[in-house]
C-alpha cells in the first residue's frame, strides 16, 4: 500500500508532498480551460476552485473560466434538479451542458457562437439562480463578520462584554460527532449509501449533542447573499495540547413555509463546512502543540459558496471537534504523529470557544447585492 504508506510516514506538508503539488508545476497557461465543480462535492470540494485559483495568476489572455453548480462530484453530468432532499427547481446539469459546455467548446473549437460566460459563472443556492460574475470571488463582496454571542445567539453586532463569556463542551474521542445521520452505510453501496449527497444531510441529526455548539440568528428580514471566501475566525481554549474545530455555515429553514415542503420545515442545511487540526494552526509544514488553557485564535477555511439566505430564514454556526468517520480522530494529547498514536493517547478534553470583546469568535462572510 504505497499511498497508505506515504500518508502514515509524512503526516504534515513536508518536502515529500511539496514536491508533488501539482501548483509547483504549473508556470503558464496556454490553452483555454474551463473548470467545473459543485458546491457540494463530497469528494473533491477543494480541488475545482483551489484549481481555478491557481490557474487565475497565470492567466494573461483571459482563458481561464469557471463554473460552480449545486452539485455532489459529477453532478453536473445528471440532470441536476435535486441533490438529496434539497430542490433546486431546475435541471442545473442538463442547463449547464446545453447552454455551457456545448457553446463553450464549440466557440474555441469551431469557431462558432459567442462565450457563454463572461468569467465564471456560478448557482446561486438558496434562491436557485444562475449568475454570471467577471471576477471570481466577485471584488464587490463585502466582508462582514456574522459574531458568536451568549444564549445561543448570532448577531452582526460585535459582543460589548468585558468579560471573557464562552461556551465549552466535552470532547471525547471515544464518542465521536458523527458525519452523517446512523446508520452510515459502507461509502459506495450500490443498495442505498446516502455518501453522495452527505453534505445536504439535515444537521438537526447532531444539533441536540452536548459536545456540538450551536449559534443562530433572529429569522432574516430580508435576503442576505454571499458569494465568495467564507472564514471563521475562532478564539478557543483547551485542557488538552491538541483539538480539532470543524465549523459549519447553516440554512434553518422556517417551521413553516407555503413554499416549503412539510416534511423540510425546520430543516437545517449545511451551506459550508470544513475542519482545522489546532497542530496546523500555524503552519502546515510545522505543527506545534496547544497550550493548555490558553485563548488561541484559529482560522478555520471553509473555502467558498454562492448562496442566498432567504428572508424568514436564520442562519445557523455549529462548532465541533469530531466528524467521524470522514474525519479521522485527534487523540487531543500531543503526539508527533497520529498515525502512530496508541489507545492511551486517546483521551476527553474540555474545549471552549470565546465570544467576548476581547475574544470575539466570528464568522466573515462575503455579502453581496443584488
Amino acid at each position: 500500500m504505497p499511498t497508505w504508506t506515504a500518508y502514515r510516514t509524512h503526516p504534515t506538508y513536508d518536502a515529500f508532498w511539496q514536491q508533488r503539488a501539482l501548483t509547483g508545476y504549473l508556470t503558464k497557461l496556454t490553452v483555454p480551460t474551463l473548470t467545473v465543480g459543485g458546491w457540494w462535492d463530497q469528494e473533491d470540494l477543494f480541488g475545482p476552485l483551489a484549481t481555478y485559483r491557481a490557474l487565475e495568476k497565470l492567466d494573461t489572455a483571459g482563458i481561464n473560466y469557471l463554473v460552480m453548480g449545486p452539485w455532489n462530484h459529477g453532478g453536473w453530468q445528471r440532470a441536476g434538479d435535486s441533490l438529496g432532499k434539497i430542490d433546486f427547481e431546475q435541471p442545473t446539469g442538463d442547463y449547464f451542458r446545453d447552454q455551457v459546455q456545448a457553446p463553450w467548446f464549440a466557440y474555441w473549437l469551431k469557431g462558432k457562437g459567442r462565450l457563454p460566460i463572461p468569467e465564471a459563472l456560478v448557482f446561486v443556492g438558496g434562491e436557485n439562480q444562475w449568475r454570471a460574475f467577471t471576477t471570481w470571488p466577485p471584488k464587490e463582496a463585502r466582508p462582514t463578520k456574522l459574531f458568536l454571542g451568549a444564549g445561543g445567539r448570532l448577531s452582526f453586532t460585535a459582543p460589548t462584554a468585558a468579560a471573557a463569556g464562552y461556551d465549552q463542551y466535552v470532547s471525547d474521542p471515544a464518542h465521536p460527532v458523527p458525519y452523517r445521520a446512523r446508520p452510515i452505510q459502507t461509502t459506495y453501496n450500490a443498495r442505498g449509501s446516502r455518501w453522495s449527497a452527505w453534505m445536504v444531510e439535515d444537521q438537526r441529526q447532531v444539533q441536540g449533542r452536548p459536545d456540538v455548539l450551536s449559534w443562530e440568528t433572529e429569522p432574516l428580514t430580508e435576503n442576505l447573499t454571499i458569494a465568495g471566501d467564507i472564514v471563521a475566525r475562532l478564539f478557543a481554549s483547551t485542557t488538552g495540547q491538541d483539538a480539532d474545530w470543524a465549523v459549519k455555515l447553516i440554512d434553518v429553514y422556517p417551521d413553516s413555509s407555503r413554499r416549503l415542503a412539510a416534511e423540510m420545515g425546520g430543516y437545517q442545511l449545511m451551506v459550508a463546512g470544513d475542519i482545522l487540526r489546532g497542530r496546523y494552526r500555524s503552519s502546515w509544514t510545522h505543527p506545534t502543540p496547544l497550550v493548555p488553557g490558553q485563548v488561541t485564535p484559529f482560522s478555520v477555511d471553509l473555502h467558498q459558496q454562492s448562496y442566498t439566505f432567504q428572508r424568514g430564514h436564520r442562519i445557523m454556526v455549529q462548532v465541533q471537534s469530531t466528524w467521524f468517520p470522514v474525519y479521522d480522530r485527534n487523540p487531543q494529547t500531543w503526539v508527533p504523529n497520529i498515525f502512530e498514536a496508541t489507545a492511551s493517547d486517546f483521551r476527553a478534553q474540555t474545549h471552549r470557544v470565546y465570544r467576548s470583546a476581547r475574544f470575539p469568535s466570528h464568522l466573515e462572510l462575503p455579502v453581496v447585492t443584488r
